[in-house]
């Protein structure tokens, strides 16, 4: 089971004189790299905010944000009336004009309003958690579902370099055969005199140079263990990288030893199949 680091996640939370809107959107990281955005007045609670997304989410390039909507009669803010009072009667000493007008022009004065930062109530910060453990829950089967595609897709090159493998196994004795061929004509076309058991000698050694049973059943391994990790309950794309990183030693090491045009082409298309993988896997938690 795999999850992606791409997700979204919402929750809507309706009090009596606001709505709270809580919205999670992320992306792939190599890290967590988190970015909370909330009214001032629940900045204290920002390292709850952290603590939890981390546990949740663990990796990625998250955005938090809690929009507020004020839908009732709520406001922190008020009129200090002794102040705006002096600033007409200062006003009217110098010009002349009704007092709407001067009331207008009192209130952009300093200290004409007063804003009381507001205490949190922590009955409203409880649903306000409640309803961000709810987004998490959202965004958390988002990426399971989008992980659900990548499996798919993982297991699908998985298969194909698997097949193209057991070409390369079918195709190996071939080579060989063609490699002793080769070394066979070109010493006929030297016309000298040659030892046939010496000649069997240093072929044998020759070939045992470009011998790849071993990558073979590395490589074979390397793929079994691959599907075995992504069917683990827990995801892990570090873990998978790591062993995309030896699938790709042993295609290259079979490339390098292959000597043989027909194999080297399957090889590519090893290399094609990989790479698509590891693509991939930059978006996997």
């Amino acid at each position: 089971m795999i999850y992606s680091m791409t997700g979204y996640g919402k929750s809507v939370l309706q009090l009596p004189t606001k709505k709270i809107t809580i919205e999670i959107k992320s992306l792939n990281s190599k890290n967590l790299d988190l970015n909370v955005r909330m009214p001032s007045i629940y900045r204290e609670k920002e390292l709850d905010i952290r603590k939890l997304i981390a546990e949740n989410l663990v990796r990625g390039k998250v955005d938090l944000s809690i929009y507020v909507e004020i839908t009732g009669e709520e406001t922190s803010t008020q009129i200090n009336a002794p102040v705006v009072r002096q600033y007409i009667k200062d006003l009217k000493k110098i010009v002349d004009g009704d007092d709407t007008e001067l009331l207008k022009m009192a209130v952009r004065f300093p200290d004409a309003l007063n804003t009381e930062k507001s205490e949190i109530d922590e009955n409203e910060w409880n649903s306000i958690k409640s309803e961000i453990d709810s987004a998490l829950e959202s965004i958390t089967k988002y990426r399971l579902d989008e992980g659900k595609v990548l499996e798919q897709d993982f297991k699908i090159r998985v298969e194909n370099i698997d097949k193209l493998l057991e070409d390369v196994i079918a195709m190996d004795p071939e080579r060989v055969e063609g490699v002793r061929e080769r070394l066979r004509k070109g010493i006929e076309e030297l016309k000298e005199k040659y030892d046939e058991n010496r000649f069997e000698q240093e072929l044998l050694y020759y070939i045992e140079k470009f011998d790849i049973t071993e990558e073979k059943v590395r490589l074979k391994n390397h793929l079994d263990y691959f599907i075995k990790s992504i069917d683990s309950v827990d995801s892990n794309g570090k873990k998978l990288g790591f062993i995309c990183q030896e699938i790709g030693r042993e295609i290259n090491t079979i490339g390098s030893k292959s000597n043989y045009a027909p194999m080297q082409k399957l090889v590519v298309q090893m290399k094609d199949e990989l790479e698509k993988i590891k693509e991939q896997l930059l978006n996997v938690l």
